[in-house]
This record gives C-alpha cells, structure tokens and sequence, in this order.
C-alpha cells in the first residue's frame, strides 16, 4: 500500500518541489539563513510536497481510462490500489497541505502571501481535473500547470515574508516558460493516447506544437538574459548557467526528430539545473 502511494505521488515531481521551495526562500534570503527562516521553510516545502502528491493522484484518478490503455502498470489501472482508496489518498495530502500551510502562515510576519498563493494554486489544481477540467482544454491547462510550478518559487519566498523580491520573480518566469514548454511536448508525446482532450498538437500538429515549445524556451532564455542584463544579476553570471542554457538550447535536435520524451525529460533537467545555477550565485557572489 505504502509502495502505491508513494508512485501516486510521483517522486520526481515531489523531490522537484521539496528542492523549489528552499530555493524560493534562498534566493530571497540572499542566502542569509536563520534559524527562525528554516523552520518556517520547512513548514511551507512538506506543504508543498503534500500539494504535489495530492495533485498527482487526482490526477492519476482522473486519468484512470487513459492510463488502463496507455499505462497499465501505474498503480491504479493494474490494481495495486482502488479508486476509492486513491481518493481518500489524495484528500489526506490535500488536508495535510492546508494544515501545514496554515500553521507556517500563522507563524509568519506576513501570512497573507502565503495564504493567497496555496489558495490559487489549490484551485488551479481543482479546476485541472474538475470544474472547468482545464487538463481537457490543452493549451489552458498547460498554462495552468506551468503557473503552478512557477508559484512554487514564489511560494518559498513567501514563506520568509519576501514574496515580492525581484530575482525570484525572474526565477518563476524562467520556471513557468520552460515547464509550459514541457507540457506542450508531453501533449505531443501522449498525443495518441489522449482522450476527451483538445491538447495543442491536437489543433496545429506535432511539428507546430514542438515549434511552439521550443519558442517558450526561447522565452525562458529571454527572461533569464533580462535578469543578469537588467535585473538583480551581473551579466558574467551568465556563465553559471551554461550547462542549462547548453540543454535547452539542443532541445531542437530531439523536438525536430520527434523525440518528444527525451525532449520533455532534458527539459526538467535543464530547469533543475537553471534554478540550482540560481542558487549557486547567491551563495558565491
């Protein structure tokens, strides 16, 4: 049981969110930690990770059909887990987030950020799967997913009441272009297998749809150059970020021979690597 919960909360989307959260605060902090600052981080990231995990399953829930023919072997569809276990599942992290949440707020010097950002990231999250079901109008939902991911960041800073700190807005910008990116060519990796869904590669084509991810990572490239040309950062700190800016620029390989999973999955890696670059020169310079 303890095996099928953890693979509905999908590790490496949780491990991304315990690592985000931190980085949020860091890059507000400057690096300047305090005693005070970790408790009320580490309040706000097992929200977050307890967000994610709660997301996830919902999602898998809701995915459920797609899943018995695309992937049988997840934990709902082979029948590691029922339907209705996986929903009490998925509403325990949902309650655990709010609690945890809540009481890192309460003891924060400006709760309000905090409370505003987990409430319009919980309805993104509900309106994904139910409601609008935003997940079913492609594009939308794509949207929706990547401005979660991105107020991951800002959600950290928020928890040290510096929500509104320049570079990590940067930071978020980078992360919501990037991972919109990615959700564009997932769509075009699951394109066969999608049901009951008007995704983007469904409405211009495959070859259009990876040439629009690839411009959204232009995008990120964009506002990264703009946070050490203009922003917080000196331009030579650019070099930090040459491993990331090397992997998603060689995104046009793999996307141009429709290779879309390796394309999705160097795209998270080159995120991961940007925002640590992120971190790296707060810490150093």
């Amino acid at each position: 049981m303890w095996r099928e919960i953890v693979e509905l909360s999908r590790p490496k989307n949780v491990v991304l969110a315990a690592i985000t959260v931190p980085l949020g605060a860091h890059l507000a902090l400057s690096g300047a930690w305090n005693m005070q600052a970790l408790g009320l981080v580490a309040l706000q990231t097992t929200s977050a990770i307890c967000f994610m995990a709660a997301g996830n399953t919902f999602n898998d829930i809701s995915d459920v059909s797609i899943d018995k023919v695309a992937k049988p072997n997840k934990p709902i569809p082979s029948g590691k887990i029922t339907v209705e276990s996986a929903t009490s599942v998925a509403y325990a992290f949902s309650l655990a987030s709010a609690i945890f949440m809540a009481a890192g707020a309460y003891l924060s010097d400006d709760p309000i950020p905090i409370i505003v950002i987990w409430s319009g990231a919980a309805f993104l999250m509900y309106t994904y799967d139910a409601g609008l079901e935003t997940k079913r109008m492609g594009f939308i939902g794509n949207i929706a997913i990547s401005l979660m991911v991105g107020a991951v960041i800002v959600f950290g800073a928020a928890a040290v009441s510096l929500a509104n700190t320049e570079l990590v807005l940067y930071a978020a910008f980078v992360a919501f272009f990037a991972n919109l990116a990615r959700e564009i060519i997932k769509d075009c990796e699951d394109m066969e297998s999608d049901e009951g869904r008007k995704t983007l590669p469904m409405r211009i084509g495959l070859m259009n749809a990876r040439a629009v991810a690839y411009v959204f990572i232009l995008a990120s490239m964009v506002v990264l150059g703009l946070a050490h040309y203009t922003g917080p950062l000196e331009y030579h700190q650019m070099i930090f970020h040459t491993p990331a800016i090397f992997i998603l620029f060689s995104l046009n390989g793999p996307l141009f021979h429709g290779d879309d999973h390796k394309a999705q999955q160097n795209v998270r890696l080159g995120m991961l690597l940007g925002l640590l670059a992120f971190a790296l020169q707060v810490s150093i310079l």
